[in-house]
């Protein structure tokens, strides 16, 4: 990952209608071990990992990197919105997408259905937009994986491929910058 280099790190939280999003803190690591070892959030994701080994090998801190933000739904850690850069282009992916920042997002199952993945995708490519005016952002997931493709639609972008990787068909999708106004 090349990260989102020469933005200082961590921003001010970003605050929504419902949401803060902000830096990791030590207080949430309980919270970042149930997101990984969850089977509900990982079912399109290759699958949990094992809670005893996430209880050994997770920093004090976890998810304290640029480009990673937690999302505080009334004082919890709810999941976590991350922009980022990768320099490696996956199988099957187009080319053009290599560099470019990806969004990507994971929501504990208790905090489903309610908009708050929308809500802080929103709040996060708002900021990624004025932070890094004209540059596109990509987004994967999995064709299977409903509630992503549904959320990857009402967010803006458009499909540029799908793809078999990791044993399913993937979707690879961009959102492109806003036109100046003017």
């Amino acid at each position: 990952m090349t990260g989102l280099a020469p933005v200082a790190w961590p921003p001010a939280p970003i605050r929504t209608e419902r949401l803060v999003l902000r830096p990791s803190e030590a207080h949430d690591r309980p919270a970042f071990v149930e997101l990984f070892a969850s089977p509900e959030v990982h079912t399109h994701l290759g699958g949990p990992r094992p809670r005893d080994e996430l209880e050994r090998a997770m920093p004090d801190v976890p998810g304290r990197r640029p480009g990673v933000f937690v999302i505080d739904a009334g004082g919890a850690m709810i999941g976590t919105v991350s922009i980022d850069r990768s320099d490696a282009v996956p199988p099957g992916h187009a080319p053009s997408g290599a560099g470019a920042a990806e969004l990507a997002y994971m929501i504990l199952p208790e905090a489903w259905g309610r908009g708050y993945a929308a809500e802080a995708c929103v709040a996060v490519l708002d900021w990624f937009a004025q932070e890094f005016p004209g540059e596109p952002v990509v987004l994967r997931t999995r064709t299977a994986n409903r509630r992503a493709m549904r959320l990857a639609e009402r967010l803006g972008f458009t499909e540029v491929e799908r793809f078999e990787e990791y044993g399913a068909e993937q979707w690879f999708g961009v959102l492109a910058p806003a036109a100046p106004s003017g």
